[in-house]
Protein backbone atom coordinates (compact mmCIF):
# COMPACT_ATOMS: atom_id res chain seq x y z
CA UNK A 1 0.00 0.00 0.00
CA UNK A 2 1.46 3.40 -1.29
CA UNK A 3 2.44 6.12 1.78
CA UNK A 4 0.04 8.92 2.25
CA UNK A 5 1.45 12.11 0.60
CA UNK A 6 1.12 13.96 3.79
CA UNK A 7 2.92 17.84 1.56
CA UNK A 8 0.11 17.61 -1.03
CA UNK A 9 -2.58 16.78 2.20
CA UNK A 10 -1.15 19.84 3.42
CA UNK A 11 -1.98 21.90 0.60
CA UNK A 12 -5.73 20.15 0.12
CA UNK A 13 -6.45 21.51 3.34
CA UNK A 14 -4.82 25.31 2.45
CA UNK A 15 -6.80 25.43 -0.56
CA UNK A 16 -10.11 24.09 1.10
CA UNK A 17 -9.43 26.72 3.61
CA UNK A 18 -8.97 29.09 1.18
CA UNK A 19 -12.53 28.05 -1.02
CA UNK A 20 -14.30 28.38 2.36
CA UNK A 21 -13.74 32.17 2.55
CA UNK A 22 -14.34 32.34 -0.75
CA UNK A 23 -17.74 31.24 -0.59
CA UNK A 24 -18.65 32.87 2.49
CA UNK A 25 -17.23 36.08 0.70
CA UNK A 26 -19.96 35.22 -2.65
CA UNK A 27 -22.70 34.16 -0.21
CA UNK A 28 -22.83 37.72 1.42
CA UNK A 29 -21.89 39.39 -1.76
CA UNK A 30 -25.32 37.74 -2.95
CA UNK A 31 -27.50 38.43 0.36
CA UNK A 32 -26.35 41.93 -0.25
CA UNK A 33 -27.93 41.22 -3.51
CA UNK A 34 -31.09 40.42 -2.17
CA UNK A 35 -31.43 43.11 0.29
CA UNK A 36 -30.47 45.81 -3.00
CA UNK A 37 -33.27 44.28 -4.46
CA UNK A 38 -35.52 47.40 -4.75
CA UNK A 39 -32.84 49.19 -5.91
CA UNK A 40 -32.39 47.15 -8.61
CA UNK A 41 -36.02 46.94 -9.77
CA UNK A 42 -35.93 50.68 -10.26
CA UNK A 43 -33.27 50.12 -12.09
CA UNK A 44 -34.76 47.48 -14.24
CA UNK A 45 -37.87 49.59 -14.27
CA UNK A 46 -36.75 52.45 -15.61
CA UNK A 47 -34.72 50.88 -18.30
CA UNK A 48 -37.73 49.48 -19.72
CA UNK A 49 -40.11 52.32 -19.04
CA UNK A 50 -37.33 54.38 -21.53
CA UNK A 51 -37.00 50.99 -24.28
CA UNK A 52 -41.21 51.37 -24.13
CA UNK A 53 -41.29 55.00 -24.85
CA UNK A 54 -38.42 54.90 -27.66
CA UNK A 55 -40.70 51.39 -29.19
CA UNK A 56 -43.86 53.87 -29.04
CA UNK A 57 -42.32 56.89 -30.57
CA UNK A 58 -40.68 55.06 -33.63
CA UNK A 59 -43.44 53.62 -34.44
CA UNK A 60 -45.93 56.82 -33.60
CA UNK A 61 -43.28 58.60 -36.16
CA UNK A 62 -43.52 55.32 -38.52
CA UNK A 63 -40.02 55.22 -38.35
CA UNK A 64 -40.66 51.35 -38.74
CA UNK A 65 -42.82 48.63 -36.74
CA UNK A 66 -42.26 46.97 -32.70
CA UNK A 67 -40.50 44.08 -33.51
CA UNK A 68 -42.31 40.85 -32.77
CA UNK A 69 -39.34 38.86 -31.59
CA UNK A 70 -38.33 41.03 -28.45
CA UNK A 71 -35.33 40.28 -26.24
CA UNK A 72 -36.52 38.33 -23.28
CA UNK A 73 -36.47 40.64 -20.50
CA UNK A 74 -39.25 42.84 -23.54
CA UNK A 75 -41.52 40.05 -22.99
CA UNK A 76 -41.93 40.08 -18.90
CA UNK A 77 -44.81 41.62 -17.74
CA UNK A 78 -44.67 45.08 -16.41
CA UNK A 79 -45.71 43.35 -12.66
CA UNK A 80 -42.47 40.53 -13.06
CA UNK A 81 -39.07 41.48 -14.08
CA UNK A 82 -38.24 37.69 -14.83
CA UNK A 83 -40.00 35.30 -17.14
CA UNK A 84 -40.52 31.47 -16.54
CA UNK A 85 -38.05 30.26 -18.39
CA UNK A 86 -35.44 32.01 -16.40
CA UNK A 87 -34.02 33.55 -19.37
CA UNK A 88 -31.32 36.47 -18.30
CA UNK A 89 -32.50 39.53 -18.30
CA UNK A 90 -29.55 41.80 -19.01
CA UNK A 91 -30.21 43.61 -15.55
CA UNK A 92 -27.33 45.33 -14.09
CA UNK A 93 -26.60 43.50 -10.61
CA UNK A 94 -22.62 44.27 -9.64
CA UNK A 95 -22.93 42.61 -6.26
CA UNK A 96 -24.61 39.72 -7.45
CA UNK A 97 -22.12 39.19 -11.04
CA UNK A 98 -18.85 39.59 -8.29
CA UNK A 99 -20.29 36.52 -6.22
CA UNK A 100 -20.89 34.27 -9.61
CA UNK A 101 -17.47 35.13 -10.72
CA UNK A 102 -16.01 34.87 -7.07
CA UNK A 103 -18.09 31.50 -6.79
CA UNK A 104 -15.85 30.31 -9.45
CA UNK A 105 -12.63 30.92 -8.37
CA UNK A 106 -14.35 29.10 -5.01
CA UNK A 107 -15.08 26.17 -7.11
CA UNK A 108 -11.69 26.22 -8.62
CA UNK A 109 -9.78 26.18 -5.22
CA UNK A 110 -12.26 23.92 -3.84
CA UNK A 111 -11.48 21.28 -7.01
CA UNK A 112 -8.03 21.46 -6.41
CA UNK A 113 -8.78 20.67 -2.39
CA UNK A 114 -10.72 17.37 -2.82
CA UNK A 115 -8.83 16.15 -6.30
CA UNK A 116 -5.45 16.89 -4.01
CA UNK A 117 -6.78 15.01 -1.62
CA UNK A 118 -7.54 11.61 -3.52
CA UNK A 119 -4.23 12.06 -5.03
CA UNK A 120 -2.03 12.37 -1.76
CA UNK A 121 -4.48 9.15 -0.30
CA UNK A 122 -4.06 6.75 -3.89
CA UNK A 123 -8.28 6.63 -3.63
CA UNK A 124 -11.32 8.00 -4.17
CA UNK A 125 -11.81 11.32 -2.31
CA UNK A 126 -15.42 10.39 -0.63
CA UNK A 127 -14.40 7.36 1.55
CA UNK A 128 -15.96 9.28 4.98
CA UNK A 129 -18.02 11.88 6.26
CA UNK A 130 -16.05 14.53 5.97
CA UNK A 131 -14.95 13.89 1.89
CA UNK A 132 -18.52 13.35 1.51
CA UNK A 133 -19.88 16.98 2.69
CA UNK A 134 -16.49 18.36 1.00
CA UNK A 135 -17.29 16.62 -2.34
CA UNK A 136 -21.12 16.63 -1.90
CA UNK A 137 -20.62 20.80 -1.51
CA UNK A 138 -18.18 20.73 -4.39
CA UNK A 139 -20.55 19.02 -6.65
CA UNK A 140 -23.64 21.65 -5.54
CA UNK A 141 -21.57 24.28 -6.12
CA UNK A 142 -20.32 23.34 -9.43
CA UNK A 143 -24.02 22.38 -11.17
CA UNK A 144 -25.24 25.40 -9.34
CA UNK A 145 -22.54 27.27 -12.15
CA UNK A 146 -23.27 24.97 -14.66
CA UNK A 147 -27.11 25.92 -14.53
CA UNK A 148 -26.31 29.63 -14.21
CA UNK A 149 -24.43 29.68 -17.71
CA UNK A 150 -27.69 28.59 -19.09
CA UNK A 151 -30.70 30.16 -16.89
CA UNK A 152 -30.86 33.52 -14.65
CA UNK A 153 -30.52 31.82 -11.17
CA UNK A 154 -28.94 34.22 -9.56
CA UNK A 155 -31.81 34.05 -7.18
CA UNK A 156 -30.86 31.33 -6.03
CA UNK A 157 -26.89 32.27 -5.00
CA UNK A 158 -27.83 33.24 -1.29
CA UNK A 159 -29.67 30.01 -0.61
CA UNK A 160 -27.19 27.43 -2.66
CA UNK A 161 -24.18 29.19 -1.33
CA UNK A 162 -25.72 28.76 2.10
CA UNK A 163 -25.96 25.40 2.10
CA UNK A 164 -22.76 25.03 0.87
CA UNK A 165 -21.05 26.55 3.44
CA UNK A 166 -23.07 24.90 6.21
CA UNK A 167 -21.76 21.50 4.43
CA UNK A 168 -18.22 22.89 4.50
CA UNK A 169 -18.55 23.62 8.37
CA UNK A 170 -20.73 20.56 9.01
CA UNK A 171 -17.73 18.86 7.35
CA UNK A 172 -14.95 20.52 9.48
CA UNK A 173 -16.02 20.92 12.69
CA UNK A 174 -18.35 17.84 13.22
CA UNK A 175 -16.34 14.91 11.06
CA UNK A 176 -12.72 15.86 11.43
CA UNK A 177 -10.51 13.11 9.95
CA UNK A 178 -7.28 12.79 8.94
CA UNK A 179 -6.45 11.46 5.70
CA UNK A 180 -5.98 7.86 5.74
CA UNK A 181 -6.24 4.58 3.96
CA UNK A 182 -9.86 3.12 3.56
CA UNK A 183 -10.91 0.09 5.43
CA UNK A 184 -10.73 -3.33 3.78
CA UNK A 185 -15.15 -3.10 3.00
CA UNK A 186 -14.19 0.15 0.97
CA UNK A 187 -11.89 -0.85 -1.42
CA UNK A 188 -13.74 -1.53 -4.13
CA UNK A 189 -13.95 -0.30 -7.70
CA UNK A 190 -17.55 0.74 -6.93
CA UNK A 191 -16.83 3.40 -4.45
CA UNK A 192 -16.23 5.43 -6.99
CA UNK A 193 -19.31 4.79 -9.02
CA UNK A 194 -22.04 4.10 -6.11
CA UNK A 195 -20.75 7.39 -4.50
CA UNK A 196 -19.95 9.90 -7.36
CA UNK A 197 -23.85 8.51 -8.44
CA UNK A 198 -25.20 9.58 -4.68
CA UNK A 199 -23.36 12.89 -4.79
CA UNK A 200 -24.82 14.09 -8.01
CA UNK A 201 -27.82 13.11 -6.49
CA UNK A 202 -28.13 15.18 -3.59
CA UNK A 203 -26.10 17.98 -5.06
CA UNK A 204 -29.53 18.52 -7.63
CA UNK A 205 -32.20 17.50 -4.35
CA UNK A 206 -30.18 20.49 -2.85
CA UNK A 207 -30.94 22.77 -6.10
CA UNK A 208 -34.05 21.98 -5.80
CA UNK A 209 -34.97 21.88 -2.08
CA UNK A 210 -33.87 26.09 -2.27
CA UNK A 211 -36.23 26.34 -5.51
CA UNK A 212 -39.17 24.56 -3.14
CA UNK A 213 -38.46 27.06 -0.18
CA UNK A 214 -38.35 29.64 -2.70
CA UNK A 215 -41.42 28.04 -4.25
CA UNK A 216 -43.32 28.12 -0.97
CA UNK A 217 -41.99 32.22 -0.06
CA UNK A 218 -43.28 33.23 -3.72
CA UNK A 219 -46.74 31.49 -3.31
CA UNK A 220 -47.56 33.36 -0.13
CA UNK A 221 -46.41 36.64 -2.12
CA UNK A 222 -48.67 36.20 -5.28
CA UNK A 223 -51.67 35.48 -2.44
CA UNK A 224 -50.92 38.25 -0.95
CA UNK A 225 -50.73 39.97 -4.38
CA UNK A 226 -53.90 38.49 -5.45
CA UNK A 227 -55.76 39.83 -1.84
CA UNK A 228 -54.44 43.26 -3.20
CA UNK A 229 -51.49 43.66 -0.31
CA UNK A 230 -48.29 46.17 -1.59
CA UNK A 231 -45.51 44.82 1.57
CA UNK A 232 -42.71 45.92 0.11
CA UNK A 233 -40.88 42.55 2.21
CA UNK A 234 -41.91 40.59 -1.34
CA UNK A 235 -39.91 43.48 -3.38
CA UNK A 236 -36.97 40.68 -4.32
CA UNK A 237 -39.44 37.76 -5.22
CA UNK A 238 -40.30 40.35 -8.32
CA UNK A 239 -36.67 39.14 -9.94
CA UNK A 240 -37.31 35.48 -8.83
CA UNK A 241 -39.90 33.30 -11.67
CA UNK A 242 -43.39 32.53 -10.61
CA UNK A 243 -44.33 29.76 -7.92
CA UNK A 244 -45.25 27.72 -10.71
CA UNK A 245 -42.38 28.17 -12.90
CA UNK A 246 -40.22 26.98 -9.84
CA UNK A 247 -41.95 23.91 -8.78
CA UNK A 248 -41.91 23.27 -12.64
CA UNK A 249 -38.35 23.33 -12.95
CA UNK A 250 -37.57 21.49 -9.45
CA UNK A 251 -39.73 18.77 -10.93
CA UNK A 252 -37.59 18.51 -13.67
CA UNK A 253 -34.46 18.41 -11.69
CA UNK A 254 -35.78 15.91 -9.38
CA UNK A 255 -37.01 13.56 -12.21
CA UNK A 256 -32.86 13.62 -12.80
CA UNK A 257 -31.90 13.56 -9.27
CA UNK A 258 -34.11 10.36 -8.68
CA UNK A 259 -32.36 8.49 -12.06
CA UNK A 260 -28.64 9.28 -10.64
CA UNK A 261 -30.12 8.01 -7.27
CA UNK A 262 -32.14 4.77 -8.15
CA UNK A 263 -28.36 3.91 -10.19
CA UNK A 264 -26.50 5.19 -7.29
CA UNK A 265 -27.39 4.38 -3.81
CA UNK A 266 -30.03 1.60 -4.54
CA UNK A 267 -28.66 -0.33 -7.49
CA UNK A 268 -25.39 -0.31 -6.97
CA UNK A 269 -25.49 -0.44 -3.80
CA UNK A 270 -26.77 -3.54 -3.72
CA UNK A 271 -24.43 -5.37 -6.45
CA UNK A 272 -21.36 -3.84 -4.11
CA UNK A 273 -23.30 -5.24 -1.10
CA UNK A 274 -23.69 -8.57 -2.94
CA UNK A 275 -19.69 -8.37 -3.89
CA UNK A 276 -18.63 -7.11 0.09
CA UNK A 277 -21.15 -9.61 2.04
CA UNK A 278 -22.66 -11.92 -0.04
CA UNK A 279 -26.16 -10.40 -0.06
CA UNK A 280 -27.86 -7.62 -2.24
CA UNK A 281 -30.29 -6.92 0.63
CA UNK A 282 -29.92 -6.88 4.20
CA UNK A 283 -32.03 -4.40 6.10
CA UNK A 284 -29.38 -2.71 7.47
CA UNK A 285 -30.44 0.52 8.92
CA UNK A 286 -28.62 2.52 6.31
CA UNK A 287 -29.96 0.13 3.56
CA UNK A 288 -33.60 1.02 4.61
CA UNK A 289 -32.96 4.47 4.71
CA UNK A 290 -31.57 4.50 1.31
CA UNK A 291 -35.08 2.88 0.21
CA UNK A 292 -36.99 5.39 2.56
CA UNK A 293 -35.81 8.51 0.52
CA UNK A 294 -36.11 6.43 -2.91
CA UNK A 295 -39.70 5.86 -1.85
CA UNK A 296 -40.42 9.75 -1.04
CA UNK A 297 -38.88 11.10 -4.25
CA UNK A 298 -40.57 8.32 -6.37
CA UNK A 299 -43.92 9.32 -4.56
CA UNK A 300 -43.24 13.06 -5.00
CA UNK A 301 -42.93 12.38 -8.57
CA UNK A 302 -46.03 9.90 -9.56
CA UNK A 303 -47.82 12.38 -7.25
CA UNK A 304 -47.10 15.15 -9.02
CA UNK A 305 -46.77 13.16 -13.13
CA UNK A 306 -50.34 11.59 -12.36
CA UNK A 307 -52.22 12.53 -9.49
CA UNK A 308 -52.24 16.23 -9.98
CA UNK A 309 -49.92 17.39 -7.19
CA UNK A 310 -48.91 20.70 -7.97
CA UNK A 311 -47.64 23.85 -5.67
CA UNK A 312 -47.37 23.35 -2.72
CA UNK A 313 -48.04 19.83 -1.77
CA UNK A 314 -45.73 18.70 -4.14
CA UNK A 315 -43.05 21.52 -2.63
CA UNK A 316 -43.52 20.15 0.66
CA UNK A 317 -43.34 16.35 -0.37
CA UNK A 318 -40.10 17.32 -1.92
CA UNK A 319 -38.67 19.14 1.01
CA UNK A 320 -39.50 16.13 3.24
CA UNK A 321 -37.41 13.89 0.38
CA UNK A 322 -34.27 16.37 1.28
CA UNK A 323 -35.45 16.29 5.31
CA UNK A 324 -34.83 12.39 4.69
CA UNK A 325 -31.35 12.92 3.06
CA UNK A 326 -30.59 15.22 6.06
CA UNK A 327 -31.39 12.79 8.57
CA UNK A 328 -29.66 9.63 6.81
CA UNK A 329 -26.26 11.24 6.50
CA UNK A 330 -26.08 13.48 9.55
CA UNK A 331 -28.47 10.75 11.87
CA UNK A 332 -28.43 7.49 10.39
CA UNK A 333 -24.17 7.63 9.75
CA UNK A 334 -23.25 8.03 12.92
CA UNK A 335 -25.52 7.41 15.58
CA UNK A 336 -27.07 3.93 14.28
CA UNK A 337 -25.15 0.56 14.30
CA UNK A 338 -24.60 -1.42 11.30
CA UNK A 339 -22.70 -2.51 8.11
CA UNK A 340 -22.52 1.10 7.18
CA UNK A 341 -21.34 2.72 10.29
CA UNK A 342 -17.19 3.30 8.90
CA UNK A 343 -19.19 6.15 6.28
CA UNK A 344 -19.48 8.10 9.72
CA UNK A 345 -16.91 9.21 12.19
CA UNK A 346 -13.59 7.55 11.70
CA UNK A 347 -12.67 4.85 13.71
Amino acid sequence: MQSINMELVQYSELFLLIAAFVYTAAFMLFAVDMIRSSATIRRVEAELAAENMTERQLVSSGAGEAPRDQAPHQQVPSEELVDEEMAYLGTRRPFANVAVALSVLAVAAHAFAVASRGIAANRVPWANMFEFLTTGALVVAAVYLLVLTRKDVRFLGTFVLGLVVTMMVSATIGFPTPVAHVQPALQSPWIAIHVSLAVMAISLFTLTFAMNVLQLIQHRRELAQAAGSTRSGWQFLRLVPSAISLENWAYRMNAVGFVFWTLGPLITGAVWAEEAWGRYWGWDVKEVWTFVIWVVYAGYLHARATRGWTGNRAAWLSIIGFGCIIFNYAVVNVYFPGLHSYAGLPD
